[in-house]
């Protein structure tokens, strides 16, 4: 791959996704697999004005080593470093920048109900950290290809080979060419997606209602105090950024506890390193109700059984059929790609920042409108090239979606 390309594309991550003012301390976290590009990466983001870039390297090897080898009680001690490490991130805010490149099926094997029970018991010490960086720190998920995923989405070539196709397929969804500036491009898109949120912000959806001939027949209801986001966003200071690079999606955060129907998913699912796939949900009274799956079913029970909120949604998002992602006909196994190629709803924590004036709200206050809690977040994609949607407003259907597509008042 030109090395130019990938010049770009960490320039892109650190001025645009991360969106680095001078100063900022920067945290990035990645596999140890992708540390070349990493290297690059950290340079963009010192030229875009850092103060320090420090480097947090994880492997999902070594991760099934430690739950392979260490009882339940030793991996559940949490050092002191770790601890003030929280304290620090609560206290000075870095910019986080999120590199993925696992593997779909990276912890096949894992005991998951062992690994759900140490993130469960870490998840509740560093609660008070985590809830005092909502909404207040910049962050940016990107990805870059290492073998095994780009094996998995091109199994018929050789590593280097799946590599360069996964890496060109990442590069075409966050408009990276060889012509123009891709900063530039980005800027432009993240427009429209503000221009389309005004026009669905025009609008005040009491529910939404899903079909599709899959088997989707789905209502939520929406807070009265939120909005429609999309493209970049802001932290309660006023500090801009890109949460996610590709992005296709335009979302809110409906009313905990307020759904009911069948929601058919549409693409696999890549959670925690296994695959789920062929599965369903069936709600009432807001709530996951019964579910099923052709594969995968063991790990959306440990899902659903995280805590009371993952059992409840957190954010339903619009992405029309035929996008820049979807028309490249790739089924990526990763969430940040594949949901962004399709309509999605996602299970567990909703977004504060959906929430009119949030920046002026408590999270308590966020949270007793309904944006739903729980300590994970996790979407699964329903779109279909039937699929509609429509939004109901003071009793009156105003169609957003047909045929999985925006109707014309919203495209």
């Amino acid at each position: 791959m030109n090395n130019e390309l990938i010049q770009k594309y960490a320039r892109l991550i650190a001025r645009v996704g991360a969106n680095i003012e001078a100063g900022e301390p920067v945290v990035i976290h990645s596999d140890v697999e992708i540390h070349k590009f990493i290297t690059v990466l950290t340079e963009e983001c010192y030229l875009a004005g850092a103060s320090e870039v420090r480097v947090e390297w994880g492997s999902d090897e070594l991760t099934k080593l430690a739950y392979k080898h260490r009882t339940l009680a030793s991996l559940k001690k949490i050092p002191a470093w770790q601890t003030a490490k929280m304290r620090e991130r609560a206290a000075k805010m870095p910019t986080r920048i999120h590199v993925i490149s696992d593997a779909p099926d990276a912890m096949a094997g894992l005991d998951m109900a062992k690994y759900e029970k140490v993130r469960t018991h870490t998840y509740k010490k560093f609660k008070k950290y985590l809830d005092t960086v909502e909404g207040n720190e910049k962050w940016c998920v990107a990805a870059y290809p290492a073998p095994a995923w780009a094996k998995a989405v091109f199994p018929n070539e050789t590593e280097d080979a799946a590599c360069e196709k996964l890496l060109a397929a990442i590069l075409a969804s966050v408009m990276v060419r060889e012509e123009g500036d891709p900063v530039d491009a980005w800027r432009k898109h993240d427009e429209e997606f503000h221009t389309r949120c005004e026009r669905l912000n025009k609008h005040k959806f009491e529910y939404l209602e899903y079909k599709s001939a899959n088997g989707t027949d789905f209502r939520v209801w929406l807070i009265p105090e939120t909005h429609f986001c999309g493209g970049g966003e802001y932290t309660k200071t006023g500090k801009y950024f890109n949460p996610n690079l590709p992005t296709e999606e335009i979302f809110i955060s409906p009313m905990a506890g307020k759904a009911e129907g069948t929601l058919v998913s549409t693409m696999p699912l890549s959670y925690n390193g296994h695959i789920i796939d062929g599965f369903s949900f069936t709600f009432r009274g807001g709530e996951v109700v019964d579910f099923a799956a052709e594969k995968g079913a063991d790990v959306l029970a440990q899902l659903l059984a995280t805590d009371a909120g993952a059992r409840r949604l957190g954010e339903v998002a619009f992405v029309p059929q035929g996008n820049a992602i979807a028309a490249q006909g790739i089924l990526f196994y990763n969430t940040l790609f594949d949901e962004n190629a399709s309509c999605h709803v996602a299970l567990g924590s909703g977004y504060t920042d959906t929430v009119d004036g949030y920046e002026n709200r408590t999270l308590e206050e966020c949270r007793a409108l309904g944006i739903n809690e729980s300590r994970v977040h996790v979407d699964f994609m329903i779109g279909a090239d039937d699929l509609s949607i429509v939004g109901y407003e003071n009793g009156k259907a105003v169609p957003i979606m047909q045929n999985g597509r925006f109707c014309k008042e919203f495209e």
